[in-house]
């Protein structure tokens, strides 16, 4: 079997299972946030139950419009709040505690290898780099968990993804995980798990994992899996709050396709509006000036992202008339950035620090565009008004070219500093 079939099936009860069965699973993580969480927590109300099904496996993170933006998510957070104060829900993230769910779940070891995750997220699929079937479900679908514990999938197909090669100067996981959905669109992992291996990854950071496994929805994928090894386990230990279990495919697991790729022929990627999968190489992109660039959120805001940006910005000044926004994603990520002198060093370039939350990412706040402004983000969606205005643009990369960018006005690489 393949590392999602092994969890699907652990969970189930069963010795196996196969593609397209139907199975019922104990999930052992939930999560809701500001936006989704408060129909679910309508929707467990008028089922009449008395208690969640266990208080500390759910989390409630207020990370979308927070700090809140106006009446309206302010009630929202209030829900949560109440809710959670109501059923001694453990985990619940506000205020100065709180981050962006994506990164803060898994920095504080509340998600770990081997875990069935569910989250009324569409990214909550992030977790799939620490070897865990994580996936996004709906509200309705949180409340059934939040009141039973279980929930029920139809067994994916797999892909397998074999990166080999060596990576070009400024290439992480944002560009490979671009190319990928680049190459095979965004339906062409419809309803499936992405695995992905090769040598690339079994030398990739927990960070550029992340960024690739969060961004496996972009290419209509079930999850994104990469199977645990020592990196996963230097990661977890000291931190997770439940033990881990290690599943890996088997060396004889039939998958939907496999498909190989070169890195050293991957350069920097850039996604064209109004898809990730309008992919283009940086020396194909042209001219294209920008109004903002927007550092952050659960696809590259994590230290090691805003460590690569300030090095890449350090000593330089953001263009005149263009907008640096940086948000780091947990308090953690905030402090140490701020011990090591990285949100310094953006300040001094000109930038603008924000607080951890999600923020202008889905248009929400702090970062909102006009009619025919034009960003560039490290952020994972470039929908039709995905940032604001409908007629506005955004275009995707990693936060080197984010970095690069806003100090020339342009979609840039750091080579041309």
């Amino acid at each position: 079997m393949t590392i999602a079939e092994k969890i699907l099936a652990a969970h189930a009860g069963l010795d196996s299972v196969e593609p397209g069965q139907l199975v019922k699973v104990d999930v052992d993580f939930a999560l809701g946030n500001d936006i989704t969480a408060p129909i679910a927590i309508k929707t467990f109300r008028q089922a009449g139950v008395k208690t969640v099904f266990d208080r500390e496996r759910l989390a409630l993170v207020s990370d979308h419009f927070v700090p809140n933006k106006d009446i309206m998510s302010a009630e929202q957070a209030r829900i949560l709040r109440e809710f959670a104060a109501e059923h001694g829900i453990v985990h619940h993230y506000d205020g100065g505690e709180s981050g962006v769910e994506h990164v803060l779940l898994p920095e504080k070891g509340l998600v770990v290898p081997g875990d069935v995750v569910i989250g009324a997220d569409s990214h909550t699929c992030t977790y799939g780099a620490m070897g865990t079937f994580a996936t996004g479900v709906g509200s309705t679908d949180l409340a059934a968990v939040m009141i039973t514990g279980k929930t029920w999938f139809k067994v994916p197909r797999s892909i397998k993804f074999v990166y080999r090669g060596n990576l070009r100067p400024w290439v992480g996981g944002k560009d490979l995980i671009l190319y990928t959905i680049g190459d095979i669109g965004v339906d062409g992992a419809l309803y499936m798990a992405m695995e992905f291996t090769g040598p690339v990854i079994d030398s990739m950071s927990m960070s550029g994992r992340f960024t690739m496994s969060n961004m496996a929805i972009e290419a209509g994928g079930k999850v994104g899996l990469v199977s645990p090894d020592d990196t996963t386990l230097n990661y977890v230990t000291g931190r997770a709050v439940r033990d881990s279990v290690l599943y890996r495919s088997d060396e004889d697991a039939e998958y939907a396709r496999v498909i190989d790729y070169d890195c050293s022929e991957i350069e920097p990627q850039v996604a064209f509006p109004h898809l990730p999968e309008n992919t283009r190489g940086i020396s194909k992109v042209g001219n294209i000036p920008l109004d903002q660039v927007v550092i952050g959120s659960c696809t590259n805001g994590r230290l090691e992202d805003l460590a690569l940006a300030a090095d890449v910005i350090s000593g330089k000044k953001v263009s005149k008339g263009l907008r640096l926004i940086v948000l780091p994603t947990t308090p953690t990520v905030y402090m140490q950035a701020l011990r090591e002198g990285i949100l310094a060093t953006f300040m001094n370039a000109g930038a603008v620090i924000g607080p951890p939350t999600c923020g202008p990412c889905l248009g929400g706040h702090m970062g909102v565009l006009a009619r025919g402004e034009r960003a560039l983000a490290t952020t994972n969606r470039n929908f039709v008004g995905r940032m604001g205005h409908p007629k506005s643009e955004v275009y995707l990369a990693n936060p080197a070219i984010a970095a690069a960018s806003a100090v020339l006005g342009r979609i840039a690489s750091p080579d041309e500093l």
